[in-house]
């Protein structure tokens, strides 16, 4: 089976890629072409019912109202997030990170935690456009997306959420909910040193989730460099237990907007970097 993205160009044509196939991309013309082996001629006559409006149109109100044009980056990273597959089970997350299994298919996290074809972990991050880029881990590897920007990574946004959890990177982020699991909680990460355009979009996340600004909260971890070396020393097997009781647990809370917003890093780029960068009232 074929699975193919489509997008709008940065000068306003339409094209699509192929997500298995490198070399099957281009415009309409270019998929016709390619799907049913003709002559440019074949593909005008194959098109026009399409122009003159002979063939039924799918309801307007199924369409994104507007599609925001992509670049040649954005494009190469949508296409390789698309091959990709989400996690279920992950060796270096489970094993060397700490990472309940339980929390890797936590529906809240849907989508967020995939697998490329080298078993890499890989951490999606986007901006307000969608995606932008992705975050790559595994035993003594870190990498990033070619050709991508830096973004944020998020959990699922829900109704629910009365608080924003704020970490230096994915991995710090899912370690705090092993750690304190709260159905009420959204997370996010920022990977690292923050770029120019991070603070707005987190700027744009509180204001989306909240309807307003949001208060700062800042929890450190004692005496250890990260979360996720509070959840290594912790064990495993005591946070997953932890997990498994809360995601276990009816939440009572009435939906409201989040009220809190929680910065759990250590280091600079984590406290100092982003209040200044970023102005909270």
């Amino acid at each position: 089976m074929t699975k193919i993205v489509i997008a709008r160009g940065e000068d306003q044509h339409w094209i699509y890629f192929s997500v298995r196939d490198d070399a099957d991309n281009g415009s309409i013309i270019d998929f016709v072409q390619r799907r049913r082996r003709c002559t440019l001629g074949d593909v005008r006559r194959e098109l026009r019912p399409w122009i003159g409006g002979t063939v039924a149109r799918t309801d307007l109100k199924l369409y994104v109202p507007e599609v925001v044009p992509v670049s040649t980056n954005r494009a190469g990273v949508i296409r390789a997030l698309a091959a990709m597959r989400p996690v279920q089970t992950h060796r270096y997350l489970e094993e060397e990170r700490a990472i309940p299994r339980e929390l890797l298919g936590d529906p809240r996290f849907e989508g967020r935690i995939l697998v490329d074809a080298r078993s890499n972990a890989v951490f999606p991050q986007f901006d307000r456009d969608g995606p932008c880029g992705y975050e790559i881990k595994n035993h003594g590897f870190t990498g990033f997306a070619p050709g991508g920007e830096k973004g944020l990574w998020m959990s699922r946004v829900r109704s629910t959420d009365t608080a924003l959890v704020i970490a230096e990177s994915a991995i710090d982020a899912l370690s705090y909910v092993a750690l304190h699991p709260d159905e009420n909680t959204r997370y996010a990460s920022f990977g690292g040193t923050m770029n120019p355009s991070q603070p707005a979009i987190i700027e744009a996340v509180t204001v989306d989730a909240g309807k307003g600004e949001l208060a700062v909260d800042r929890v450190t971890p004692p005496e250890t460099k990260d979360w996720n070396d509070v959840l290594l020393r912790a064990g495993g097997r005591h946070s997953s237990c932890v997990l498994r009781r809360a995601l276990s647990t009816h939440c009572r809370r009435s939906a409201r907007r989040p009220e809190r917003q929680v910065w759990v890093g250590t280091g600079p780029t984590c406290r100092e970097e982003a209040e200044a960068r970023v102005e909270y009232r």
